[in-house]
């Protein structure tokens, strides 16, 4: 996936090769900062304001100060758009640090945060949504503040890579049998027509795609539970899928080598499918009537 050459780096734009940091930054020694991706498409931000508010409140937690409003990120990030001149389905990232300093583990004094964020092109994968996607079930063994969208995620690229190697697209969490969510995205079982996922707690990412899909289910009078389930009642589902901003609505049909249902996405699945896409026909007609 090829990068776009403008950046935002703290509050100014720049070429991609002229982003340097010092070797003493809190992000690579310490993972001391948060980050957001967010899914554009058709050159257009998809839940920019769920996201923006996400970054605030992640920020607020590990006690970073950022130097903008919300609508001033917001603007920043729109101009980024606009100076890379983006017209397809593509994925910004945004990271904040607490800065360069000298290592230490007490918070530096009077240091700046480091921020920057990039746009890569990201094509949908019609693929996956279309046919579903096999996964396994591993343990969680992440810290107790998911929720916070941290640069902590080792426990999280150990999860996904053990998922490819045994040929599986993710890994859903379990702690004491317990599921919480996926390496990378938010999970839910369908069972009997009701929706169930982990309830909004400190040890899940309050995931965007998932607040959205909670008012797709409403819309469709889907009834949709905060309740947990368990590894044991996932071989009893009717249907099982998972979100994300790159992952969107995607149908799982095998959890460790079992067919979830007839091995087929299912028709709720399908119906939350095309709210999704008919989300972002909204988006994009919305945003041509404003600049027309």
């Amino acid at each position: 996936m090829s990068v776009y050459p403008i950046i935002l780096s703290q509050t100014k734009f720049a070429h991609k090769e002229n982003l340097n940091y010092p070797f003493e930054e809190r992000a690579m020694q310490f993972g001391d900062g948060v980050y957001e991706v967010i899914r554009i498409y058709n050159g257009n931000f998809y839940l920019i304001e769920e996201h923006v508010d996400r970054f605030f409140r992640s920020a607020e937690a590990v006690k970073i100060k950022l130097p903008f409003t919300k609508n001033e990120l917001t603007s920043l990030l729109n101009n980024l758009l606009l100076k890379n001149s983006l017209t397809t389905d593509a994925k910004l990232y945004l990271q904040v640090s607490r800065g360069s300093a000298t290592r230490d583990h007490l918070f530096p004094a009077d240091v700046d945060a480091n921020i920057y964020a990039y746009i890569q092109d990201q094509a949908r994968n019609t693929s996956a949504l279309n046919d579903g996607v096999k996964t396994i079930t591993h343990p969680d063994v992440r810290w107790e503040y998911c929720y916070i969208k941290s640069l902590n995620l080792l426990p999280n690229v150990l999860a996904k890579q053990t998922a490819s190697e045994n040929g599986a697209y993710e890994a859903i969490l379990h702690k004491n049998g317990i599921v919480t969510e996926c390496s990378s995205s938010n999970v839910y079982l369908i069972k009997d027509g009701i929706i169930y996922t982990h309830p909004t707690t400190k040890n899940i990412l309050h995931g965007c795609v998932r607040m959205q899909v909670e008012k797709f289910a409403k819309d469709l009078n889907i009834p949709l539970k905060e309740e947990p389930f368990t590894v044991d009642d996932i071989s009893q589902a009717d249907e099982i899928f998972l979100t994300s901003s790159t992952s969107e609505v995607l149908p799982i049909v095998t959890v460790d080598d079992t067919q979830i249902g007839n091995g087929i996405p299912g028709h709720l699945t399908r119906l939350l499918q095309n709210a999704y896409e008919n989300d972002i026909k909204t988006l994009t007609s919305n945003k041509v009537e404003q600049t027309s």
